[in-house]
């Protein structure tokens, strides 16, 4: 069925005008920016087929040849979306420039989108300044965190670079499953006895999953 083929107050572009973006679906959202389908396959049809093969979270990880895949996304498309999900991205940014880490739930939001490939284990080091504010923030690591690779020196060695007055750990576990490990605990000690002989505190330890974190101070283990 053409997208002319549909009812008018159906059409997503009628629906837009008449009851606002809340009301159309992701498919139908995705069809007004990819406006066009192909003969035989309207545009709508196009796009409910690439969200039942990849749901939307995983939208913004997706390459040009993953959404080629799918009948009727060519090149020009595929770029297209990929071209919106990285404006999202970067108004996603802009919003947190210099956010306040007041809580485990500000570290994790500020840390969504930062992780590069959420498939490996990445540790990130957030430099905080007087005011809890987040100077910027850097990966340390790459893969499963143990103490002998870890070493206090390098973490501490951006912080005093970065006059940070304290630090908050990040660290993503790809299964997510957010509760720390043995490793978690014994890295957590090492720096916070670290950044206490240098008078630059380790202000929380938070493990992000999908949806989910885990905050050492909340649960009070930066004793």
């Amino acid at each position: 069925m053409r997208i002319h083929d549909i009812d008018p107050e159906n059409r997503p572009r009628e629906r837009f005008h008449h009851s606002g973006p809340s009301s159309l679906s992701p498919a139908e959202l995705l069809a007004l920016v990819l406006r066009s389908g192909t003969p035989g396959h309207n545009i709508v049809d196009t796009c409910n087929e690439l969200l039942a093969k990849y749901p939307l979270e995983r939208m913004p990880e997706l390459s040009i040849r993953e959404l080629q895949t799918v009948s009727g996304i060519g090149e020009a498309k595929a770029m297209q979306i990929i071209a919106l999900f990285e404006l999202h991205k970067r108004l996603h940014y802009r919003r947190n420039s210099n956010p306040k880490a007041q809580s485990a739930r500000d570290v994790f939001e500020y840390m969504r989108g930062r992780i590069p490939d959420e498939t490996k284990e990445h540790l990130c080091v957030l430099f905080l300044d007087a005011k809890n504010r987040i100077i910027r923030h850097e990966i340390v690591s790459v893969g499963t965190l143990t103490a002998s690779l870890i070493h206090p020196r390098e973490i501490f060695k951006a912080a005093i670079r970065e006059s940070a007055h304290a630090i908050i750990l990040v660290h993503n576990h790809p299964s997510g499953d957010v509760q720390p490990s043995n490793a978690d605990r014994q890295v957590t000690a090492i720096l916070r006895q670290a950044g206490n002989l240098l008078q630059i505190e380790l202000l929380d330890h938070v493990i992000t999953g999908t949806d989910d974190w885990f905050s050492f101070r909340d649960h009070s283990m930066l004793s």
